[in-house]
């Protein structure tokens, strides 16, 4: 079993509660609820340059279809390569496959509702997983994500102490084509907003880190080297282009930059200094409720692991887990993803990083 699967306590609670789900399903034949453990999920993923959806998202939910349907269930894999034209066609194919649910996480979450809204009249349930996307939404499964920008902002600010207010920060938000972007965003500036300047502010095109260096380039020629004291940074691929820009322009040290994902490479940067801090995600919980939310639609049956519901432009009330997020530092590396197995200290203090994580007590 996935390690990081093995040490949710979420992922084992939705376990339990889809057994639960299960025995009363085979206890009432009459109610029109489906029993046969072959089921097809669609599962269709915006991108593969962020590590997290094949490294994590996509294993735990395979694994997770796999515990939930006695290993009988399938699961059908498209990737966008964050192409929301690819990403419709995609869904089309798996209508026309007749796969039995979908799990989407859209690339542009206003371009994918026409698609969703033809699994509809094909009676094909979808759950929207990790960004909400528009249409008839069955389910969704992701972060408390203004949460995630609160979470950002306060590093951000604890990074700066007294020197808050001592020159500049420099905004970089995710894509506009991103509704947890925006959320992210929101978060963020209820804690900044009235408490620093902020010199530069963007909306990064596709989340890419080249258009992230780009803008980075442009805030310090307007900014100036020696104003800038801190970059909020919506993701941690952002936040390595960030870093490149500062590095290149000859700005030492490097200011306190924010992140998003706990991606290895942002970890190693914390460790090294370059990187303040990032957000942990526990991805595990979050792939486990929507392969558990799949299971239960392609069923026929009720949603009751759902917590909460939310609404969309399009859509109200949708059924939806939220999973809590956690600040990631240099002080809490061997807590989190050390402990729940996403990676080893070898895995981070490669030889570059030896000397580092001695310093930060990772042996």
């Amino acid at each position: 079993m996935n390690a990081l699967l093995r040490r949710s306590a979420v992922a084992v609670a939705a376990a339990s509660a889809m057994t639960l789900s299960l025995a009363a399903c085979g206890s009432d034949q009459g109610s029109g609820v489906r029993i046969s453990d072959d089921i097809t999920v669609g599962l269709l993923l915006p991108e593969n340059e962020a590590a997290r959806y094949e490294k994590f998202d996509l294993p735990v939910i395979k694994e997770k279809i796999g515990q939930l349907t006695n290993n009988k269930g399938t699961v059908v894999y498209a990737n966008a390569k964050q192409d929301a034209t690819l990403q419709n066609q995609q869904v089309d194919k798996m209508i026309a496959d007749k796969v039995d649910v979908l799990i989407v996480d859209a690339v542009d979450s206003k371009a994918i509702a026409g698609a969703i809204k033809k699994a509809k009249d094909a009676d094909i349930p979808v759950v929207a997983f990790d960004r909400l996307a528009e249409g008839p939404i069955d389910a969704y499964t992701s972060f408390d994500n203004e949460e995630v920008g609160h979470v950002q902002g306060k590093a951000l600010l604890a990074a700066l102490g007294s020197k808050a207010k001592g020159g500049k920060i420099v905004m970089m938000n995710g894509a506009v084509t991103d509704p947890n972007a925006a959320m992210f965003k929101k978060g963020a500036h209820k804690e900044l907003d009235g408490k620093v300047n902020i010199g530069e502010e963007y909306d990064t095109k596709e989340w890419k880190p080249e258009n992230a260096t780009a803008n980075m380039e442009g805030a310090i020629e307007s900014i100036g080297n020696d104003k800038i004291i801190g970059v909020y940074s919506a993701n941690d691929g952002m936040a390595g282009g960030i870093i490149t820009a500062l590095k290149s322009a000859g700005i030492f040290p490097i200011p306190p930059v924010t992140g998003q994902d706990a991606e290895l490479a942002a970890v190693q940067r914390i460790v090294a200094g370059d990187q303040y801090a990032s957000v942990y995600k526990p991805y595990a919980p979050e792939a486990a409720a929507a392969a558990e939310m799949a299971i239960l639609l392609a069923r026929g049956m009720e949603l009751g692991m759902a917590q909460t519901d939310v609404d969309s432009p399009t859509d109200k009330s949708i059924p939806a887990v939220l999973v809590p997020v956690i600040s990631l530092t240099k002080d809490n590396i061997e807590d989190t993803v050390v402990k729940d197995g996403v990676y080893t200290v070898q895995d981070i203090c490669t030889p570059k990083y030896k000397v580092a994580c001695g310093q930060v007590g990772l042996k």
